[in-house]
């Protein structure tokens, strides 16, 4: 179980850093050019969005390489990144399978016992 944690808590992290990338790259615009916010509606809260953009990411991957050594640890950052995505972006199309993915790894890491028969 842990390696499967391992495996999609890195692909939900990677995932979540394209997430991220069109997030911030978003933010930027509206920064840059102000009146895109009348055509777009803008976003309620443009720090949180900026900030989450980089620690959900960056949790799920840490919270994936420690899965095998330190399940407890790297199973509570895997759902703090799941959950923040979830929180900053809203569940849809393009970031149903990042948060699924490290809930699920989360889940997965926390729930092992043992360390995974080599």
């Amino acid at each position: 179980m842990r390696n499967a944690a391992l495996t999609l808590g890195l692909i939900g992290g990677l995932w979540g850093m394209v997430v991220g990338f069109f997030s911030f790259g978003y933010t930027d615009l509206l920064i840059r050019y102000p009146e895109l916010e009348e055509f777009t509606g803008g976003v309620a809260n443009m720090g949180l969005i900026r900030a989450m953009s980089l620690i959900a990411p960056v949790l799920a991957i840490a919270g994936a390489a420690m899965a095998r050594s330190s399940n407890l640890l790297g199973g509570a950052l895997l759902l703090v990144s799941g959950g923040g995505m979830y929180l900053t972006f809203g569940f849809g199309v393009f970031t149903m399978f990042p948060i699924v993915m490290c809930a699920l790894a989360g889940v997965l890491a926390l729930a092992a016992r043992q360390p995974d028969p080599h």
